[in-house]
Formats: structure tokens, sequence, C-alpha cells
């Protein structure tokens, strides 16, 4: 539109028809106008519209492709980039395309108009206004640079005052109990850190950002002067130089305002970058054609050698041992011995390094994920309870289970008298990650969901060392309770009732099998076996009667 500058002055100026002659170019101007208007009340709503639909579809792909990777990958740190992704990033980068591109976009296109209409109206005006584009350019890919590297280090530190934040929030019962100011101190040394960084990053900004205003200005007063002189030399009429002023004051005013976008494109860069890497994630490798069926709930490992990730550490180094259906195995062995890392690879967490692990004469990678899980269900430690109430969370298991069905598993876990304690039963919401339920009686959820779902594989770290008498006892019986023909349970023992209820015990060390066999026949060896059995029947003797 600024291009009928220089037609509609020349029609006032030199025109005998006045209004007439420039009636065309007004008209054109107005239709533009108009055009321009329209556009701007549709592509804002359409443009809000649109991030709202991508930023769903980057979130259903987000949650689509973590359910495709091995739970291995579901670290604390991998948890919070989820978490991050999920909300903040994925929201603010929808929301930044919508309210930066436009601006953006006007940024580079309108000087690059500008630039080709002044070409032909003065070209030695347009040829230093490219000069002026190229040289803004150089300093501006200068400037991304700067503010890339400084949002990725203020990002950093933000997470780590949030990571603090919610320690300090979750950690103030023992704060308080304590007397301590500890939580604070590292509050504090976050926000310092924090403060640190942004300070850095400002500086380092400050160069590249006085280097672009600098280009902007000089070639400002270069165009001045270039005009001046063209007016001087009769190269330009007088109209035409006050259009090529108006142009370029245009031209330098939206070149200008790049370096003030610049930072909101480098932090959408990034939260797209953080979001891409996520879906760059490899799942679990699955074959074309995955085994579906499981014909027997045996689990076998056959010379297995397994270090975690990022780790040169064997976890698990030549093991190979046989879980038979129908019966149940206890591991034991000091912390670090291998047990946990047993269980997680039967269940796929991770992929061996060498050997194989089956299910039911299948190596578990040939398996389909979803069949395998199927046939599954985890009882650890810390268990996780949703938010919702007790009935919601066994139904987790088997969404179509009948309230008999549902009875029937919490007899069995001995849920049943937790339950009818509860002033609203199964109506009673357990709170956040299970809060308002103790730990046994958490456990005893968990044993019932596991019950409810029916899974031919059935694994428990038992480790109910921290328990109060009632809920050990219950929660012994309900692990108990989960033997049954056709039903294979490992269990990673702390009790010797469990150790001794057990078909096979398998006592590790050091990422090795130590000994196995049959309870009786372990005890009468004296070895590895007996001595962790003597010990644990000497501690539960102790906290007994300390307790009483």
């Amino acid at each position: 539109m600024l291009a009928l500058l220089l037609p509609l002055l020349r029609a006032f100026a030199h025109g005998d028809g006045g209004v007439d002659d420039a009636l065309p170019w007004l008209v054109a101007g107005a239709a533009g106008a108009v055009l321009f208007c329209v556009l701007r009340v549709v592509a804002d709503p359409i443009g809000y519209a649109a991030a709202a639909t991508i930023a769903a579809q980057l979130r259903r792909r987000l949650m689509t492709h973590v359910t495709s990777l091995g739970i291995g990958w579901f670290t604390t740190q991998n948890k919070t980039r989820l978490a991050r992704a999920v909300t903040a990033d994925v929201g603010d980068a929808a929301h930044l395309t919508v309210t930066i591109g436009g601006p953006v976009l006007t940024a580079t296109l309108f000087p690059a108009t500008v630039a080709v209409v002044t070409l032909f109206v003065a070209p030695p005006v347009g040829l230093a206004l490219c000069a002026i584009a190229v040289a803004a350019a150089i300093a501006l890919r200068r400037a991304a640079r700067v503010s890339a590297d400084a949002e990725t280090r203020l990002e950093q530190a933000a997470a780590e005052v949030a990571g603090q934040a919610i320690e300090f929030g979750q950690a103030q019962p023992v704060l308080r109990a304590a007397r301590s100011a500890a939580g604070t101190g590292r509050m504090r040394a976050a926000l310092d850190r924090h403060r640190v960084t942004y300070r850095d990053g400002m500086r380092r900004a400050r160069t590249p950002f006085f280097v672009y205003s600098a280009v902007v200005s000089v070639g400002f007063v270069v165009t001045l002067v270039l005009i001046a002189a063209l007016l001087d030399a009769d190269r330009i009429d007088p109209i035409s130089a006050v259009v090529l002023l108006v142009l370029v004051s245009r031209f330098l005013q939206s070149i200008g305002t790049l370096i003030d976008l610049i930072g909101a494109v480098r932090a959408m860069t990034n939260k797209i970058s953080r979001i891409e890497r996520l879906l760059d994630v490899a799942p679990l490798p699955v074959p074309a054609v995955p085994a579906t069926v499981i014909s027997t709930p045996e689990v076998a490992f056959d010379d297995v050698v397994f270090s975690y990730p990022g780790t040169d550490t064997c976890a698990l180094d030549g093991v190979t041992l046989r879980c038979r259906p129908g019966s149940t195995t206890a591991l034991v062995g000091p912390s670090g011995s291998g047990k946990t890392t047993v269980v997680r690879l039967i269940a796929r967490f991770f992929d061996v390094d060498a050997g194989r692990v089956t299910v039911g004469g299948v190596d578990v990678r040939e398996l389909d994920p979803r069949v395998l899980l199927d046939e599954i269900a985890i009882i650890f430690q810390d268990v996780y309870l949703f938010d919702d109430t007790i009935e919601n969370n066994l139904l987790i298991a088997r969404p179509g289970a009948t309230r008999g069905e549902l009875d029937d598993a919490a007899r069995a876990a001995r849920l049943d008298a937790v339950v009818s304690r509860l002033p609203d039963g199964w109506s009673t919401r357990v709170g956040e990650a299970g809060a308002r339920l103790s730990g046994g009686e958490r456990q005893r959820v968990a044993i019932a969901r596991a019950i409810l779902k029916r899974a031919r594989i059935v694994l428990v770290d038992e480790a109910a060392s921290a328990l109060d008498p009632e809920n050990e006892r219950a929660v012994a019986a309900a692990v108990a309770g989960l033997e049954a023909p056709g039903r294979t349970t490992i269990v990673i023992a702390h009790r010797p009732a469990t150790l001794e209820t057990a078909d096979q015990v398998i006592a590790m060390g050091h990422g090795r099998i130590a000994e196995q066999g049959s309870p009786s026949e372990l005890l009468r060896t004296g070895g590895t076996f007996g001595r962790i059995h003597d010990r644990l029947r000497a501690d539960r003797s102790w906290r007994i009667g300390a307790r009483r």
C-alpha cells in the first residue's frame, strides 16, 4: 500500500484532474485497507483455533509415543521432561506460533517488499536497503545464537528452581519436625543460580543487541545521505524523495523489530526441540509380526547379561533360572544383588544385553508388548494409586469387573477389612498417590488389583519391613493368596514365612545366582540362603519384641 504513495502524490501534484486522477489509486488503497482488516479479523481466531488444535494433537502424539517406550525409560528425570513437554512446552510453542508468527512474517516480508519497490523508484537506494538487510541478518544471526544459549541455560536454572520448590513443599513435614532450614537453603541457592544465569544472559545479549541497533541506525543515516545526494543531482524529484523517506523509515522500523522478536523465536525453537527430542526416543523394538499367544506362564532366563543404560557395571551377569507354571519363586539377596533387575527384565522394562528372557518359551522381545503386559501383574514396594476411589483404582486392572468380582479380590487381598471400616466404603477417595491410606493398605489395594486382573504371572516386591504387625500379617496372607494353579508368582522376599512356603528360592549376589533350590534343601546346606534366613528371623523377632 505504501507503494501507492508515489502515483497518488504525483496525481495530486501534476495531474489536471486533481481528485479524479487520484481516484483509482485511492480506490485501490481503500480496497487494500479493507482486505487487510478482513484478513486480520479472520486470521486471529483461525490462528488461535489452529494453535489449540496443534497443541492437542502434539499432546496426543507425545502420550501415544511414550506408551511405546520401555517402562525403564520412565526415570524421575525423564518423567519431569515428559510433564514439562506435555504441559508447558506444547502449550507455549503453539501460543508463540500464533502470537509471534505474524509479526515475524511482517518484519521479514514487509522490508523485502519495500526493497523491491524502492529498486524501481530509485535503484541506488534499493541496493542500499538490500545491503542493510544483509548486514542486519548477519548481526541477527549472532544475536540468535546468544539468545538460544541464554534461553537454554535459563530454562535449566528454572527447572532446578521448580524441582527444589516441589521438594521444599513435599518435605515440609520433615523440615518442620526437625526444625531444619536446610530445605530453605537449597531453595535459596537455586534461586541465586537462576538470578546469576539471568544476569549473565542479559550481559552477553547486550553486545549483539547494540551491534544490531547500530546497523539499523547507520543504515538510516546512509539512506538519508543517499536520497539527499540523488535529489541534489536531480536524479529523483521531490515527490519521489518524500516517498523514499517514508519507505526507508518503514523498512528500518520493520527490520528493527526483529531484534525484539528473536528471544521469543528462540524460546519457541527450544521448546519445539525439546518436544522433538522426546519424540525421537526410540521405542522398544517390536518384530514386524510379533507373537500374540503365551501358551504357558513359564518364565526363564538363559545366560542373561544386563547393564543399566549409562553404566558399565553388570546388574546381571550370566543369570540362568526357570520358574515353572503354578510355582512360587522367592528372590533373596542384599541390596544391589540383582533381584529387582530380574523382575524388571521379565516385564521388559529393558532389553537384555546378552542371553534371553522367555515367557511361555517365547523371547519377550518377540512378543507383542500388550500381550506380555496383559499376562503380568506387578506389585512393587512403592505402590502408586490414582487420586480416585478404591473401586476405580481396582477397576484399572479390569474395567468390566462386577461387584462380586471386586469383593472376591478384596477378600483374597485382605482389603475387605479396610473397605468396611472406611466411611464411604468402595467410594472412598485415596488421595494423591494414595496418601490417605497407610503403606500396608496401599499394598493390599495393589494385591487386590493384581488378583482382579487374573494375570498368570505376578511379580511382587514383598518389602514389608516398615509395616506394623497387623498390616504385615495381612500383606503376608495376601501374598500367599496369590498362589494358584496355573499362576507363576515371583516374590522379592523379605519374610521367613514367604521363604519357607516358596517352591524354590534363588539367592543372588553381585548380579549372579549364588544358589538355588527348595527352601529345605538350601537350609541344609547352610549357605547364602541359610544366613539370610537366620538374619531375617532374628530381625523379625527383635522388631516384634521392640513393638511389644
